[in-house]
């Protein structure tokens, strides 16, 4: 596989991971239902509004949580990623599992009389198909995108894979104070190139490795002014 096609599967599951947790977080918000509770008398029904968070608490919190992953995903590579792939997974379960419970007439009808201060019977209930089928949706992406950073993330870059090839360890001169002051000790020039190549110059006779042909040119024959 092509590093074009890994970076491709790997915007299209962040992408996914994020949709999924703001559907979520952006549902529960909002209006899942409204209720009509009778009162005594000739009085009318009393309206009752019931959103995602007083019947499905859950989903908000789920939501959060796979924002959060999508912070992570970045900064995780190989197992690490995998194992975050299989939580968003578990996350968009809980969330569909929430939607469903809270969704449920019977739950919604209790929970309308309890937010009624009425203290009467629920004479109409209208559930919106809005609001929880986009929650319902969110948690249902964050499932898919899950299981598939599961499976296919190990393979996907990283954030710092770019800069790897900057921390393999250097070919020059040590950095260490204890060789520096070992150098100075024997003699030994630590300004001179100690690079590829250094090695092959003969030394003189305090070890130190003798100039380039380069550098001799420019001492012996300075440039005229």
């Amino acid at each position: 596989m092509t590093d074009r096609r890994r970076r491709a599967e790997y915007a299209l599951a962040l992408g996914a991971v994020a949709a999924g947790a703001a559907a979520l977080t952006g549902a529960s918000g909002r209006t899942w239902a409204r209720a009509e509770i009778a009162l005594s008398g000739p009085a009318a029904p009393a309206p009752v509004v019931v959103t995602g968070d007083d019947t499905a608490p859950a989903a908000f919190a789920t939501g959060l949580a796979a924002l959060a992953a999508v912070a992570a995903l970045p900064a995780t590579r190989g197992l690490a990623r995998r194992v975050l792939g299989g939580l968003v997974a578990l996350f968009g379960v809980a969330g569909l599992a929430a939607v469903w419970r809270g969704t449920r007439p019977a739950a919604l009808q209790d929970l309308a009389a309890d937010r009624s201060t009425a203290h009467g019977a629920v004479e109409a209930l209208h559930v919106s198909a809005l609001w929880p089928g986009l929650a319902a949706a969110g948690a249902a992406l964050l499932v898919a995108a899950g299981a598939y950073t599961l499976v296919r993330g190990a393979a996907w870059p990283s954030m710092g894979s770019r800069y790897d090839r900057h921390s393999a360890p250097g070919t020059g001169r040590s950095s260490d104070p204890a060789e520096l002051w070992k150098s100075l000790d024997s003699g030994a020039d630590p300004t001179l190139d100690t690079g590829p190549g250094a090695g092959d110059r003969p030394a003189d006779a305090h070890g130190r490795a003798a100039p380039s042909p380069a550098t001799r040119t420019r001492h012996e024959h300075p440039k005229e002014p």
